[in-house]
């Protein structure tokens, strides 16, 4: 099953123990005493309380059998079932089209090698930027309240304007949660002018790489190259710690975003595609 996700995450014994909950629920194809495949059904998440997800891996021809069990007791307090997949996971593909889902958003992916990154390709953009009075700094774990009050609003303000889908909206956060994420598993850097934070981008490190997790420039200061020096100095620190590669992603419809990150050198990857099918009104109530 987990070549079906192509590596992607890994199915262990520990994903078939009884469900946690009855909004939650996974069954199994058996054959010869053996499981062939899978398929979950659970809430999408925070971020879009209407949707379950539906998750399905292993041998395509069990897909549709456990869907529809699936399907015949559905909880209740839903409005559609969404199904996430690459664009390379043919299995999956071909069961969401059969089915009668559409393919209704598209997300990217990309990659950096680091070993080959170049700050100093930024460098006269960083400094013309500085005459302007823009200056990129690490931000610190300890940083004032005044300075985590502005992060939190200018990320609400970011998410609130990026074009998104139901993969790529992130669950609301408080000012304490996102601070005290950032605090335990991140790196955040900011662009001051005149001390004021005007810009941020989000760094989580996983071992040997680098996941860039959420970018966001102030409107008033947008269109300016901010985001691509801030992004590029981010970068610049993770090759510095030996993160080897970076990754990065977001809906196809961020076009600034997809030119920030090609201009850094990121190679895109197989868009990721979410299906969406409405459920009956019998299942809404």
């Amino acid at each position: 099953m987990t070549d079906s996700v192509r590596g992607h995450w890994t199915y262990a014994p520990t994903h078939f123990r009884e469900n946690p909950g009855p909004l939650r629920r996974r069954l199994v194809a058996v054959q010869a005493g053996e499981v062939i495949a899978t398929a979950a059904l659970s809430p999408f998440g925070v971020g879009t309380p209407d949707a379950l997800r539906l998750d399905l891996a292993g041998e395509e021809t069990a897909f549709s059998p456990l869907y529809l069990a699936l399907l015949a007791e559905v909880p209740t307090g839903f409005a559609r079932v969404l199904g996430v997949t690459r664009e390379d996971f043919g299995e999956q593909v071909a069961f969401f089209g059969r089915a009668g889902f559409r393919n209704a958003w598209q997300s990217w992916g990309a990659h950096l090698e680091l070993q080959d990154f170049d700050f100093g390709r930024y460098a006269a953009q960083e400094e013309k930027l500085f005459l302007e009075g823009y200056e990129v700094e690490h931000l610190s774990p300890e940083a004032p309240d005044a300075d985590w009050d502005t992060l939190h609003a200018l990320t609400a303000q970011g998410v609130a304007d990026a074009p998104h889908n139901p993969v790529t909206t992130p669950d609301p956060l408080s000012r304490d949660a996102l601070r005290g994420m950032i605090r335990r598993e991140e790196a955040c850097f900011v662009v001051r002018r005149r001390g004021e934070i005007v810009a941020l981008t989000r760094l989580t490190p996983r071992g040997g790489t680098v996941d860039s997790e959420h970018t966001v420039t102030h409107p008033a200061h947008r269109s300016r190259g901010l985001a691509t020096v801030l992004k590029a100095r981010a970068l610049a620190w993770a090759q510095a710690q030996g993160a080897a590669a970076a990754s990065t992603g977001g809906t196809v419809l961020n076009l600034p975003m997809l030119r920030v990150n090609t201009r850094l050198g990121y190679r895109p990857e197989p868009m990721w595609l979410t299906w969406a099918m409405p459920l009956s009104r019998r299942c809404k109530n």
